[in-house]
């Protein structure tokens, strides 16, 4: 995901479409992934076509350095690569085959929140407060320590120098056909379907926790 290049492509689904179906179901999987998701695709290549010196950069680098395209282009850029990173890395990191944090894992989230549960109260407190529609992260600072945070809209953590390990989903889209309202179930729903494995990939890949 994060060394693709210009002309950018759909990610396929890491599972069936139905695989979330007690928890998200399979309606709002493909409005979701094939026709938002497709729509950020799309329109990140369109911003892209007339920038050929922009289109060697990978999606990590135009998310985390939008601020040197030319104005008439870092907008679209911004919003649209953000679109798809957000997205691509939300459906990585669901899955239905129920799994829970290593040790390794608990270890890091214990020693930065307390607890598993408390990691769980503060992202879905970061995901509750977030107006309007963004997203509410696990991210990893350059030391190595987890934090919890939220954007607005497609923005990412990536121009403050921050790792996004984990992430759900909070405009409307990903849950109004099930859920209404009711962001909160939703959330509750939600971490259920986490995949710690890749959550741990992307915190380790690197070495850098401890």
């Amino acid at each position: 995901m994060e060394n693709s290049r210009y002309p950018f492509q759909l990610e396929p689904l890491p599972y069936s479409y139905d695989a979330l179906s007690s928890n998200i179901d399979e309606t709002t999987l493909h409005f979701h992934h094939d026709k938002h998701l497709q729509t950020y695709v799309d329109n990140l290549n369109k911003a892209l076509e007339p920038y050929p010196q922009f289109q060697d950069w990978t999606l990590e680098r135009l998310c985390a350095d939008y601020g040197s395209l030319p104005p008439q282009a870092a907008t679209g850029v911004r919003n649209n690569a953000g679109g798809v990173y957000n997205h691509q890395l939300y459906f990585r990191c669901m899955t239905g085959d129920k799994n829970s944090p290593s040790p390794r894992m608990e270890r890091e989230l214990n020693r930065c929140f307390g607890s598993l549960e408390e990691f769980q109260k503060q992202l879905k407190a970061a995901a509750l407060a977030r107006f309007g529609s963004g997203w509410a992260y696990l991210v990893q600072d350059p030391k190595g320590d987890f934090k919890i945070l939220s954007t607005a809209n497609q923005d990412t953590p990536l121009p403050q120098g921050l790792r996004p390990l984990l992430l759900v989903d909070v405009w409307e889209h990903a849950y109004y056909l099930q859920y209404q309202n009711r962001r909160a179930e939703y959330l509750d729903q939600w971490f259920p379907l986490i995949d710690w494995r890749v959550v741990e990939y992307n915190a380790f890949q690197n070495g850098i926790a401890r």
